[in-house]
């Protein structure tokens, strides 16, 4: 499982890194497509499949937060309509996007920014 995690996540960034050095997108860039990727992949079945197979290498990555938003706006759907999508995205997401400023804003604390 240790290996299928890696070779996944390995593969997402090394095409990443690719794509980053050989195009003018920014990071900024990659990473909204790769989220978008994410997405894309859970509307069409086929991101469940990758989780299962790669495990945390998939759900580390940024497509899991695309993944993660597609799912919980279908579930907020499915249970109360138009609304619900929109109040069920950000309970379900709501705790990746505070970990990831909780964890940006420690760490902009330890590490000094290069100019």
């Amino acid at each position: 499982m240790y290996l299928q995690a890696f070779l996944f996540a390995g593969l997402v960034c090394l095409i990443c890194q690719i794509i980053l050095d050989n195009t003018k997108l920014t990071p900024g860039h990659i990473t909204s497509g790769v989220t978008v990727l994410g997405a894309l992949l859970s509307f069409l079945g086929i991101y469940d499949k990758i989780v299962a197979w790669a495990g945390a290498g998939a759900t580390a990555l940024i497509s899991n937060f695309g993944h993660m938003l597609y799912s919980a706006g279908l579930a907020g759907y499915e249970e109360s309509g138009i609304l619900g999508l929109f109040s069920n995205l950000l309970c379900s997401s709501g705790i990746a996007i505070v970990s990831v400023v909780i964890f940006s804003f420690v760490f902009t604390l330890i590490f000094k920014a290069k100019d």
